[in-house]
C-alpha cells in the first residue's frame, strides 16, 4: 500500500476514534511533509519498504532545517502513529518508526497574560462588540476557540452558557460573569449582524463565524494592544491560572474547562507563587 492511501485508511480511523479535527490535520500534515521528503529524495512510497534509516534520515533533515525539537517531537510522533495503525491492521509486517527515538526537548509552560497585558487588550477591542465578547468568554469562562463559533444563541441562559459535546469534548455547562454576561447582552443586541444563522458569532454577511476568522481577529487586536508573543489560547491559559491563583478548587476548574483529566489542569499550578485561601467555589473575575 502507497503511504498517501495508508495515510487515508489513518485518517479515517482516527475520525472513527473521535479525534478531533485539529488532530487530525496536524497528523496528515506531517505524514504529507515526511511523504514530501520521501518524494525529494526518490525513496520508495510504499509504506511496507519504508526504513528506520530513512526516518532517520527526516529527523536529521528536519533538525538541519532549524525546526525545533518539539516540532520534530511531534511529527516523529504522527509518523509513529501512523505505522503503529498500520502494524495494527497487519498492513506492514514491521513498525520502522518503532526503533527511532524522539529528541530530548523542554515542555514549555502555558503562557498567561499580566492584567496590564488583558487590560490593554480589553481597551483595544472596545469599540468591536464582537471582539470583546469573544474576549470576556475565554478570558472570564475559559472557552476553548472552536467553542466559540459552535455556540449557538438558544445555548445561553442568563448567567450560563452550554457548550454541546463535540468531536471527543463532552458536554457542559459553564458559568457567566458579570462581564462575560454584559459583553455578550451587548454584542447580540446591539452589535450582531442579521442571520439566519443560529449561531451566536457571525460574520458581516450573516454566516457563521469560523475558528480561523476569530483567530484573526484576536490576533489583530493582540497586535493593536502591542501584546507580543502571546496566541489566542493564552486567554484561556490566563482564565484556569486566575481561578487556580483565586482559591477555586482544581476539580471545579477542571470542570467548567472541559479538561478531560485533572491531570490536564494540574499542570497550571507550577505557575502559581502563591494562592488565596478559597472562599468558596465561585469562579472570580478578572
Amino acid at each position: 500500500m502507497l503511504i498517501a492511501d495508508a495515510l487515508v485508511s489513518f485518517a479515517q480511523d482516527l475520525s472513527q476514534r473521535g479525534k478531533s479535527s485539529n488532530t487530525i490535520v496536524a497528523y496528515k500534515g506531517d505524514v504529507n511533509q515526511f511523504i514530501s521528503f520521501l518524494t525529494r529524495k526518490a525513496k520508495s512510497l510504499d509504506a511496507g519498504g519504508i526504513t528506520v534509516a530513512e526516518i532517520e534520515e527526516f529527523k536529521k533533515d528536519l533538525l538541519d532545517n532549524n525546526y525545533t525539537s518539539k516540532s520534530v517531537s511531534r511529527k516523529l510522533n504522527s509518523i509513529k502513529n501512523l505505522f503503529s495503525f498500520l502494524k495494527s491492521k497487519d498492513i506492514i509486517s514491521t513498525n520502522p518508526s518503532a526503533e527511532v527515538k524522539q529528541p530530548k526537548y523542554e515542555n514549555d509552560t502555558p503562557k498567561v497574560l499580566k492584567p496590564l497585558e488583558y487590560r490593554a487588550l480589553r481597551d483595544a477591542a472596545r469599540n468591536d462588540l464582537r471582539a470583546s465578547a469573544i474576549v470576556e468568554l475565554m478570558l472570564q469562562a475559559g472557552l476553548r476557540i472552536k467553542e466559540i463559533e459552535s455556540i449557538r444563541l438558544e445555548d445561553i441562559h442568563d448567567s450560563e452558557v452550554f457548550i454541546d459535546s463535540y468531536e471527543s469534548h463532552e458536554s457542559r455547562t459553564v458559568p457567566l460573569n458579570n462581564s462575560a454576561k454584559m459583553a455578550l447582552k451587548r454584542y447580540i443586541d446591539e452589535s450582531r449582524f442579521d442571520s439566519k444563522s443560529k449561531n451566536v458569532f457571525v460574520t458581516k454577511t450573516g454566516r457563521k463565524l469560523l475558528a480561523r476568522n476569530i483567530r484573526s481577529l484576536l490576533t489583530r487586536y493582540f497586535e493593536k494592544a502591542d501584546i507580543a508573543d502571546v496566541k489566542v489560547n493564552d486567554l484561556r491559559n490566563t482564565f484556569i491560572v486566575f481561578q487556580l491563583k483565586a482559591g477555586v478548587p482544581i476539580d471545579v476548574v477542571s470542570q467548567v474547562v472541559g479538561h478531560k483529566r485533572i491531570s490536564t489542569t494540574e499542570k497550571y499550578l507550577e505557575l502559581i507563587n502563591g494562592k488565596e485561601e478559597s472562599k468558596g467555589i465561585k469562579l472570580k473575575e478578572l
